[in-house]
């Protein structure tokens, strides 16, 4: 374990000083609400630890047993949530920002622990850089995944997720 958290302090040191910053802006604006009324229903469909990884798509009821509202919202391709190292959540829209349609998502990948565009190959760090990109023309363009807010509710939810 202290090699990975090693590693992931040279990875966010390394991204923090390129010469250029990521671009996060490249998915349309499109509403994300998408709620946890109970810390039971976190502990279910929410992140329970470090590395661990849920996606919501309202239009294709995923997961199917998430109860959806009909003021649930999931954004452009979906929210990926994701549990960092640290167990932190955080979460993405998942529509890979390179081919920018709702249709293509990035997918986790549990060995490798990065999320992978099938259709350009770009890969993300999703668990430890915010949603950086690793390899790929994602990579070489420094398209990075667009970010959503995650915390507690202001309206009794338990936790929430939104547009920054």
């Amino acid at each position: 374990m202290n090699t990975l958290v090693r590693l992931v302090a040279l990875l966010t040191l390394l991204a923090m000083s390129g010469c250029h910053g990521v671009e996060t802006d490249r998915i349309p604006p499109v509403p994300v609400y998408l709620p946890f009324n109970s810390a039971g229903e976190w502990a279910v469909y929410g992140t329970p630890g470090a590395t661990s990884w849920r996606l919501f798509v309202k239009e294709e009821r995923l997961p199917a047993e998430y109860s959806f509202s009909a003021v649930s919202m999931t954004g452009y391709g979906g929210v990926l949530l994701c549990g960092d190292v640290f167990g932190a959540p955080v979460a993405y829209d998942a529509a890979c920002p390179v081919e920018c349609r709702r249709d293509v998502r990035v997918e986790v990948d549990s060995e490798t622990l990065t999320a992978r565009c099938r259709v350009c190959g770009s890969e993300f760090d999703v668990f430890s850089n915010y949603g950086y990109p690793l390899s790929g023309k994602a990579a070489s363009l420094g398209y990075g995944l667009k970010r959503y807010y995650v915390g507690a509710g202001r309206s009794g939810e338990y936790m929430i997720v939104t547009r920054l």
